[in-house]
This record gives C-alpha cells, structure tokens and sequence, in this order.
C-alpha cells in the first residue's frame, strides 16, 4: 500500500463503493421497472424488489426534507479523518471518480426539488406498474 493508506482509507472506499451502489440501485432499478415493463419481463413487477425500491428512494427523500446528511457520507467522511486524510487533497482512483459521479455542487434546496420529483415518478410508476403483491404458495403433492 502506498505512504499514508491504511485501513480506515480502505474501509473509507468501500463505504464509497457501497454508497455508488445505493445510488445505481435507485437510478438504473427505475430504468430496469420501465424497461422490462414494456420487454413484458417478470421482474419489472417483483415485488420484494419494488418496495426495496421505492423504500430506499423514500428514504434519501426523507434525509433531504429533515436536511440531514447522508449516514454513508457521514461514515465515509470520518473514516477518512481517521485515515489521516483530514483537509489534505489525498485520494485514491476510486474516490476520485466515484466522487465526480455521484457528488454535485447543487445547492440543498435543488437537491430536495430533484429527489421530491424523482420520488414522485417512482411512486407513479408504482401505480401504473403495480408489483404482484400476490402469495404464491407451494401446491401439495398428491
């Protein structure tokens, strides 16, 4: 490992990674609900994967109206401290393009705009593409 990386930057990057995750989950999984609802694709209305959905995108909604910041970038953030990166401009590959993929420079009123609208759209296609919320049980054997 290279001079000053240790294993609170390490953990630091995979709290990134995981936090990229998050983010791909909400994006692209709205993306996959209208893909495969028009490719007459079965997971489109999975349920499990629907509320998973629409709970995770109401969650940041609600971080962003009680104007708290994210765990994930709180956890990140100390880690680095701890890691000794502190004011410093050190990073890794990883931090810097997750970074740049995932952080923007908007003001927080623009933010609660964007997450309000887009929780809206997945609460919307929540009603025109409703899961099965149906019990399938297994069938007896005779």
């Amino acid at each position: 490992m290279s001079r000053g990386y240790n294993k609170y930057l390490l953990a630091a990057d995979g709290i990134l990674l995981m936090h990229f995750a998050f983010v791909a989950f909400v994006v692209l999984g709205f993306a996959f609900i209208w893909i495969g609802h028009f490719a007459k694709r079965k997971f489109a209305r999975n349920a499990k994967f629907r509320i998973c959905h629409i709970l995770a995108m109401g969650f940041v909604f609600c971080e962003s109206l009680c104007g708290t910041i994210c765990p994930l970038t709180e956890w990140e953030n100390d880690l680095r401290v701890r890691g000794g990166q502190g004011e410093v401009y050190e990073t890794t590959f990883m931090r810097e393009w997750i970074h740049r993929i995932i952080f923007y420079d908007f003001s927080e009123r623009t933010f609660i705009v964007m997450y309000a609208v887009f929780f809206a759209l997945i609460l919307l296609t929540f009603w025109m593409i409703p899961p099965e919320l149906t019990l399938r049980r297994k069938q007896k054997k005779p």
